[in-house]
């Protein structure tokens, strides 16, 4: 599903990671962890196409992200769901709206995204808010609403970049439960945390990083 061949980036003289080698298999659950400026934004950046590898090859379903632009690219990353840290939300459109902007960028027909973005806001347990905007949400709240649009497109890749970072520890727990929902269903799960509390009960598998390099896992 996902695989990095010493791949190293570099922001002129700053190297932001460095010989990264990793498989990642269909399904797996992964957590990315290290301290500020360790690289894990920079890794995840890297696997949604979002930057470019300086030095090394990134594979993701077998598709090369060095060797591929534009639509291609653009098509890649409908299949790659991206929870950011302070999640991205049009504070001038509702919980539905900017839900559905990912499936209206695709095409799809009006009638299915009505049906799918009350699906999924369903799902995450945001059905009574859709018509909320952004700001009249709690952080929990939005949090939800950033995966409801990142999975709205059935990804078979899902990125978080420290999607608990902001949250209290109930909230943690349900937005957890809730990836793992997910997970359970099939879709490869990739999650940047720095926070010793969500790693120290997991069973799942832990990638150290530090200086821009895995150190280990």
């Amino acid at each position: 599903m996902i695989q990095i061949f010493n791949a190293a980036k570099k922001y002129g003289t700053n190297v932001a990671l460095a010989d990264i080698s990793l498989r990642i298999r269909k399904g797996d659950f992964v957590f990315v962890t290290g301290p500020s400026g360790a690289g894990k934004t920079t890794l995840l950046r890297l696997i949604f196409g979002a930057e470019k590898a300086t030095e090394g090859q990134i594979l993701i379903n077998g598709i090369n992200l060095n060797r591929i632009t534009g639509s291609r690219l653009d098509l890649l990353r409908r299949h790659i769901g991206f929870v950011f840290q302070d999640f991205k939300l049009l504070p001038r459109r509702t919980v539905s709206q900017n839900v559905s902007l990912a499936l209206e960028v695709t095409g799809e027909r009006s009638a299915v995204i009505r049906k799918k973005t009350h699906q999924i806001l369903k799902a995450v347990g945001l059905a009574q808010k859709e018509q909320a905007y952004p700001l009249q949400l709690s952080g929990g709240e939005q949090q939800r609403v950033a995966i409801a649009r990142a999975i709205i497109n059935d990804p078979l890749i899902l990125l978080a970049d420290e999607p608990t970072g902001n949250l209290d520890p109930d909230i943690t727990r349900d937005i957890m439960v809730l990836f793992r929902s997910i997970n359970f269903k099939g879709t490869t799960v990739l999650i940047a945390t720095h926070s010793k509390e969500l790693l120290q009960d997991t069973d799942q598998r832990i990638i150290f990083l530090n200086k821009g390099r895995i150190i280990s896992e």
